[in-house]
């Protein structure tokens, strides 16, 4: 019996669709599968990924919006506008606030049901990495520090959603890819720029003390939205194991704020990803055969 890996994938902001890693999905898993084909006879099934469409919270209500302001009055620019309510009305309807915001609540049991599904297939102590991009990292952040610093104020609709297994609770949270990551920008909410999470989960030696689990944060410098966060201040410098600037797009999009778009697509991020995801399960499983 092997020990499979658990991927948890998010996507960021926008008008996004129930299928939105699809494409990444099968990527990555054919890059990791490459890595593991001589060892293992079908290593696709030794990579379990659940996409976190949390866009399904908020998507309707944004579609509304722009109906309800573009009936009456012809706007211009309604393409932009469109994009605006997509691209903004996400961060401003999910902001965290003293008296349990119900979208930000709504968002994290949908990743609370995802982490579920996931320890259902890969199994309840599967080691947990998570892809996210752009405010997909910022909801992360959050579910995480949750978790990790003030479990004791989780609202009760997520903590029903929870089961008590290791990787639902975080405790096996090992690696963490932060794609186009605004945390830089959220940040200025906080002193001093915020307290980041911990990664690996401090609770991971204690199920595999051989891991050496990392937080990786990939950017374009084009990318107006996505920033490095090592310089933020001495917690990020410890917390992030490295900033990774790579070239998001095609020719043309990769010298623009429109790479912002396109990580899920770029080789540099699939390949990074895929090895290191195959490396850990090399050392889970090939480690355990060789004894």
């Amino acid at each position: 019996m092997t020990r499979k890996i658990a991927v948890a994938i998010l996507h960021g902001i926008g008008d996004q669709t129930e299928d939105f890693s699809d494409l990444f999905s099968e990527v990555l898993t054919k890059r990791f599968s490459q890595n593991i084909k001589p060892y293992f006879p079908t290593p696709e099934k030794e990579l379990i990924i659940q996409p976190i469409y949390w866009g399904s919270v908020f998507n309707e209500k944004e579609n509304v919006l722009w109906q309800k302001l573009n009936q009456e009055t012809e706007l211009d620019f309604k393409k932009l506008r469109q994009f605006v309510i997509h691209f903004f009305g996400d961060a401003i309807a999910y902001q965290p606030t003293d008296h349990h915001n119900p979208n930000y609540i709504k968002v994290h049991e949908v990743y609370a049901r995802g982490l579920k599904i996931l320890s259902e297939k890969a199994g309840e102590d599967a080691p947990l990495f998570v892809v996210a991009h752009s405010l997909g990292t910022v909801i992360t952040s959050n579910y995480f520090y949750d978790l990790q610093f003030i479990s004791d104020r989780i609202h009760e609709d997520i903590k029903q959603t929870i089961n008590e297994t290791p990787l639902e609770k975080g405790d096996t949270l090992t690696g963490f890819y932060s794609l186009g990551s605004p945390l830089a920008l959220w940040s200025l909410r906080y002193a001093d720029f915020d307290v980041p999470i911990q990664v690996p989960s401090p609770h991971l030696k204690n199920y595999y003390p051989a891991l050496e689990g990392k937080w990786i944060n990939m950017y374009d410098k084009d990318d107006v939205f996505g920033y490095p966060l090592k310089s933020l201040n001495e917690s990020y410098k410890r917390a992030v194991a490295e900033d990774i600037e790579v070239n998001s797009g095609d020719f043309i999009s990769s010298f623009t704020p429109i790479s912002h778009k396109h990580y899920f697509k770029t080789n540099e991020v699939i390949n990074e990803i895929g090895d290191t995801l195959a490396e850990t399960w090399k050392q889970l499983n090939l480690a355990t055969k060789s004894k």
